[in-house]
């Protein structure tokens, strides 16, 4: 079961990524990859994770000099991360940072993560009763009613 403990840091827009890590670094749970995009691509940052025992999957800068080498395939998940935020960036008011209290916008960043979550599942159950139904229906037609071939 996963650790519900979490830290949180809200920063203004225009920060870079890594900047705002650096206060979260102490805080990091102990896993075994991190996967970051390229604002993640700082010397210090791979230094601090090394030092956890975190292996960091980081696409490398176009400016760096030294290339550093990352497992392209497990860099290909972090697709389903930014899916996730584009989702939650769907709604309007968490896109636009429309509430300037962190409190409220976690509640509406968790408001909008349970109501997508709720529509995935209940699309699934959907899906999941009309496949059902339709094996069942192709059982009771039996092969007296199936089209056949001329």
């Amino acid at each position: 079961m996963a650790n519900a403990d979490h830290s949180t840091c809200f920063t203004v827009g225009q920060l870079s990524d890594y900047i705002g890590t650096r206060a979260l670094l102490s805080s990091l749970p102990n896993f075994d990859w991190l996967l970051g995009d390229r604002g993640f691509d700082v010397n210090w940052f791979r230094e601090a994770l090394k030092d956890k025992g975190i292996r960091a999957c980081i696409l490398v800068r176009k400016q760096r000099k030294l290339h550093v080498k990352y497992d392209k395939r497990i860099y290909k998940r972090r697709n389903r991360i930014e899916i996730m935020f584009g989702r939650v960036k769907d709604w309007r008011r968490v896109a636009t940072r429309y509430d300037r209290c962190p409190k409220v916008f976690l509640s509406a960043i968790a408001l909008a993560a349970t109501v997508i979550y709720w529509l995935r599942v209940l699309n699934l159950s959907l899906v999941d009763r009309f496949k059902r139904n339709a094996i069942a229906n192709n059982r009771l037609a039996g092969p007296a009613n199936s089209p056949t071939k001329r």
